[in-house]
């Protein structure tokens, strides 16, 4: 089972290894309250887990899953605090709380970055797949960032970077475009969907996908410097857009990284879930 947990939302479904997809069948997502108690928490993850093993007649016995940070990835500790969610995890072994709930050893369970996860997923079964040494980063409401080099891949934690004047994040996540188109034209934005949708007649909008594509360029230069990857993949709401500033992003583009494919990733949300499995894949 691979088992995505969201800042307001777990979803899990039972993964095929032998075509490494997603059994939709057995799919389920749920709303959980981030600011419950942890009892509350847990359950309620522990309820949709449960929900996707009855899903199937076969015998579940592992589990991965995808956790935001701060979290001790191998001990199953949470270190959440002032993240406005799951502040009632702090300290705790989650991975213990869960092996109590559903009855299973803490050895079937297992956990990994989200930013992580989504990189996993997409070497396991999408853009990345046959890859050895990949970054990936995740464009959305925040900055996510990650690195593959052959077994699991790895937070590379590049979110809050001295870029600029600020953070990289400051200048690569949605709100750098509500913040900047609202600048350029007056006009509020409700998100970069919203501004994408205006590139064709829309001087302002143009000039904000530039702009991006010009400061992601920019920071992909020390990226790609410390990671030197075969490709690199672009997930989140922001990378659907990436024909509207890859010609800018590639323009600044150091040459020695100019040959480097630059792929959007393919799965979606299920690059977590398959990410997350993919985790006992070495034993199948």
């Amino acid at each position: 089972m691979g088992v995505d947990i969201g800042g307001s939302h777990i979803t899990a479904a039972l993964v095929d290894f032998s075509s490494k997809s997603v059994l939709t069948d057995s799919y389920h997502r749920k709303r959980i309250d981030s600011h419950a108690s942890s009892e509350e928490i847990i359950k309620g993850w522990c309820h949709v887990i449960e929900k996707v093993k009855s899903s199937t007649e076969g015998h579940v016995s592992n589990i991965g899953l995808a956790m935001p940070g701060p979290f001790d990835y191998e001990n199953g500790i949470s270190y959440m605090r002032n993240q406005d969610k799951y502040e009632a995890l702090y300290g705790l072994n989650v991975k213990e709380l869960l092996a109590r709930e559903l009855g299973v050893s803490g050895a079937n369970i297992r956990f990994i970055n989200d930013a992580a996860g989504f990189l996993q997923g997409e070497v396991f079964a999408g853009a990345a797949a046959g890859y050895g040494n990949v970054a990936g980063l995740t464009l959305g409401t925040g900055l996510g960032s990650s690195k593959y080099k052959g077994s699991v891949a790895e937070d590379a934690d590049m979110w809050n970077s001295p870029f600029k004047n600020s953070i990289a994040e400051e200048y690569l996540a949605t709100r750098w475009f509500v913040r900047r188109y609202k600048e350029l034209s007056g006009k509020e934005a409700p998100d970069a969907k919203y501004i994408s949708e205006r590139f064709g007649e829309d001087v302002y909008a143009r000039q904000v996908f530039e702009e991006y594509g010009t400061n992601l360029g920019d920071f992909l230069n020390g990226f790609l410097q410390m990671e030197k990857p075969e490709i690199l993949v672009l997930g989140g709401n922001i990378a659907k857009s990436l024909e509207l500033f890859e010609n800018k992003l590639r323009g600044v583009l150091q040459p020695e990284f100019k040959s480097i494919p630059i792929v959007q990733a393919k799965l979606g949300e299920e690059a977590m879930i398959l990410g997350a499995s993919s985790l006992w894949y070495e034993r199948i």
